[in-house]
């Protein structure tokens, strides 16, 4: 059997590429029809991860640990599955206001793949162990390889890497019994079955991962204290859309009048979770600063410091 001949063998056993006879004539139809049946197979999709939560779940908190010990995390896949991990991980410095290097994503055939296909860079575990290994890995980081096959040699050779050093490693893919998840510690597998296009992964499949992703990313946060409630306390006010949010968390966190608000965020240099704290404790900016460092940057932890003391 050729090479190409063994890749279409394994393609045909995938759910996610399995062809629907039933829509095979779909082109025929109205665009109101094709949207309404793209709408109802995106419906599937929650109930799919729905089904998959303790999984989820079990990585997050093993994610967090390793993020509270001074990790970081790292998306690694290919073509969808690989912008979504940038995507993912490109928006946590301005949200959480983590530094860039934090969370970061890599997508097969590096920052140029984002618009344009790098033929073959999916197909090379090498290249997921070298871009790896250029992040300077180590055991107490994480890793989340990314396949909506779940056989994705770049996806499934960052994951190899990774727990050969004892990162902790993840594996998101959308076909049960996946390669990707049998390599990884934790193994979550969303399997939300055959595409409106045959083969056609930046779907539901990309869709079910952009859902996973999100869970991960910001369920790490609340643990890390990035969170007041469902506050973003630690968003970097970098234009005047987000300076404007920045007071409008202040006000809802506290109920403070403008100018008490504007007088905190002045005294705070406009970061938002030392202000509320000067304001809900009474205390000054700098032992505000103090309290929080204390507390890991947990907001409602230094809240309790303050009013103990």
């Amino acid at each position: 059997m050729t090479a190409y001949a063994e890749l279409r063998a394994q393609l045909e056993t995938l759910t996610t590429e399995a062809f629907r006879p039933e829509l095979a004539e779909i082109d025929r139809l109205s665009t109101l029809e094709i949207a309404r049946t793209m709408n109802a197979e995106d419906a599937s999709v929650p109930a799919a991860v729905a089904a998959r939560l303790p999984e989820i779940a079990a990585a997050i908190d093993a994610v967090a640990e390793r993020l509270a010990r001074g990790g970081r995390l790292v998306y690694a896949g290919a073509g969808t599955a690989g912008r979504m991990g940038v995507l993912d991980a490109s928006e946590c410095p301005p949200t959480f206001n983590t530094d860039p290097a934090r969370v970061v994503g890599l997508i097969a055939g590096g920052p140029s793949a984002m618009v344009t296909a790098v033929e073959g860079a999916e197909d090379s575990r090498e290249l997921a162990a070298e871009d790896l290994a250029a992040l300077r890995l180590t055991e107490k980081d994480a890793v989340v390889g990314i396949s909506a096959s779940g056989r994705t040699p770049y996806a499934v050779g960052a994951v190899e890497y990774a727990r050969g050093l004892g990162a902790l490693t993840v594996g998101l893919s959308c076909n049960a019994d996946s390669a990707l998840a049998a390599a990884a510690e934790h193994g979550i597998e969303v399997v939300v079955g055959p595409e409106l296009l045959t083969g056609s992964t930046r779907l539901k499949a990309g869709t079910a991962q952009k859902l996973v992703l999100n869970m991960i990313s910001t369920v790490t946060m609340i643990r890390l204290g990035k969170t007041y409630g469902n506050l973003m306390v630690d968003l970097r006010a970098s234009n005047e859309k987000l300076r404007a949010r920045s007071r409008r968390i202040v006000a809802l966190a506290t109920g403070a009048p403008d100018a008490e608000i504007e007088a905190a965020l002045t005294a705070t240099d406009g970061e938002v979770k030392p202000a509320i704290l000067v304001l809900l404790a009474g205390v000054d900016a700098a032992t505000a600063a103090r309290l929080l460092d204390a507390a890991d940057g947990h907001l409602r932890a230094a809240l309790a410091a303050a009013t103990t003391a």
